[in-house]
C-alpha cells in the first residue's frame, strides 16, 4: 500500500514538471514571435549608403548585374548630373529628358545615376528617367542624394574660394552644387571610385561605355578628364595676364595652348583625387587667392574656372578630353572681337560623341532622331 501511494506521488510529480516545462516553451515561442512583430526588418544596404552621412536612396536597381570594382571588368557605370531649380523651368526639364534619353539609346552598360539637386527637381528627374528606360528597355539605377547635406559640406570645403569663380553672391554659378566636381571626393562615398559627371544639356550620340574606357587613358598623375572650351573665354579672362607676358601659352587655342576648360563632361577619378596630395593641397583658399592675383583672374563659370586656374601651373593633373566628347555649340564669344581666332578655338573634327548644347544653344536632330 504503502509502495503504490509513493509511486502515486511520483507520478503525480513527472506530471507536473512536464506541464511546467511546456508552459515555459510556450512563452518562450510567444515572447520572441511577439518580438520579432516589433522590430523592423532592414532592407539589405545598398553599397556606400550613409558614407559620409550622405543620404543616398536607390531605386530601380537593375537585376543580375553587380557593382563593379576596381580592376575588374565594368558591369555598372556611375553618372552624376546636375539638375536643379527644374520646377519652374520646362526648358531645363526638356534639355534634362534630351540628355537621358540619347543616353539610354546607345548605351550597352546599366547606369547608375546620381541626380544633384533639391527635392522638387529629384521628383521631375524619377519621372523623366521611367519614361526614358520605358522606350529604350534600359537598365539603371537612380540615386538620391540628400543635397542639402552635400551643399553644406561643399559649403565648407569652397566657401572663401567662391568669390574667384562668380560674378556676385546669388549669381547662377554661385551656388555650392555647381562646385561639387572640386571636392566631390571629400563627400561622396568611398566606395565610389570613377564617376562620369555632366551637365543636363546634352545630346549623346554614341555609347557612354566608350567615354568611360578613356579612364585607361589616364597618365599616373591625372586625377581627372576634361575638355578643353571651345571658344576664348579664358583668352578674355586672361587678357590682363598675357598684355604683360607676351608669347605665353595661357589662354592660347589648341592644340598648344593652355585654353582653360568645360566641365560640361568631367571624367572623375575619385581614388586618385583622395591619394592626390597636389590636387588636395591645391583646394585651398591662400593658393586660390595667390594663384588669381598672380594671373589677374576673375572667373564667372563655377567648376571650370578653379580647374583651368590649375592648369595654368599643373597641366599634368588633367587628361584632356577629345573635344568629339564635349561638342560646345555655343558661339556667344565669336563677335566679341575674337573674329579672328574664334574658329581655331572652335574647330572640332572627327565624329561627334556628345552635342553639348551650352549658353541655351539649340542641339541639332541627328540621323538617328529623324
Amino acid at each position: 500500500m504503502r509502495s503504490s501511494g509513493v509511486l502515486k506521488i511520483l507520478a503525480f510529480l513527472i506530471t507536473c514538471v512536464i506541464i511546467i516545462i511546456c508552459y515555459q516553451i510556450l512563452l518562450t515561442t510567444s515572447f520572441f514571435n511577439h518580438i520579432d512583430s516589433k522590430i523592423p526588418q532592414a532592407d539589405p544596404v545598398p553599397l556606400g549608403k550613409g558614407v559620409g552621412n550622405v543620404k543616398v536612396i536607390l531605386e530601380n536597381e537593375p537585376q543580375g548585374t553587380a557593382t563593379a570594382k576596381k580592376n575588374e571588368p565594368v558591369h555598372e557605370i556611375n553618372v552624376v548630373i546636375t539638375f536643379t531649380n527644374a520646377k519652374d523651368n520646362t526648358n531645363l526639364q526638356q534639355k534634362f529628358q534630351t540628355t537621358v534619353l540619347s543616353m539610354f539609346k546607345w548605351t550597352t552598360t546599366p547606369v547608375n545615376i546620381y541626380i544633384i539637386g533639391d527635392q522638387a527637381s529629384q521628383v521631375i528627374a524619377d519621372a523623366i528617367l521611367k519614361q526614358a528606360v520605358s522606350k529604350y528597355n534600359k537598365q539603371y539605377k537612380l540615386v538620391k542624394l540628400d543635397t542639402d547635406d552635400l551643399a553644406k559640406k561643399l559649403h565648407e570645403v569652397i566657401k572663401e574660394m567662391q568669390q574667384h569663380f562668380s560674378y556676385k553672391p546669388g549669381a547662377y554659378y554661385s551656388h555650392s552644387l555647381f562646385f561639387l566636381s572640386i571636392a566631390i571626393h571629400r563627400v561622396m562615398p568611398e566606395t565610389l571610385h570613377r564617376v562620369i559627371m555632366m551637365d543636363a544639356d546634352l545630346k549623346f550620340n554614341n555609347d557612354v561605355k566608350e567615354l568611360f574606357d578613356l579612364f585607361d587613358n589616364f597618365s599616373d598623375t591625372n586625377v581627372m578628364g576634361i575638355a578643353r572650351e571651345n571658344q576664348p573665354v579664358y583668352r578674355h579672362v586672361l587678357s590682363v595676364y598675357r598684355g604683360a607676358n607676351p608669347g605665353t601659352r595661357v589662354g592660347d587655342p589648341p592644340p598648344n595652348g593652355i585654353t582653360g576648360f568645360n566641365s560640361g563632361v568631367l571624367l572623375l577619378n575619385l581614388d586618385k583625387m583622395r591619394k592626390s596630395e597636389l590636387y588636395n593641397s591645391l583646394i585651398n583658399p591662400k593658393v586660390v587667392n595667390d594663384l588669381t592675383k598672380k594671373y589677374s583672374f576673375q572667373g564667372h563659370l563655377g567648376d571650370q574656372d578653379f580647374f583651368t586656374l590649375l592648369s595654368l601651373e599643373h597641366e599634368n593633373l588633367f587628361y584632356i578630353l577629345p573635344c568629339t566628347w564635349n561638342r560646345q555649340l555655343c558661339i556667344w564669344w565669336r563677335d566679341k572681337g575674337y573674329e579672328s581666332v574664334f574658329d581655331l578655338y572652335f574647330k572640332c573634327e572627327g565624329h561627334i560623341n556628345i552635342y553639348h548644347g551650352n549658353g541655351n544653344t539649340d542641339i541639332p536632330k541627328l540621323d538617328w532622331e529623324k
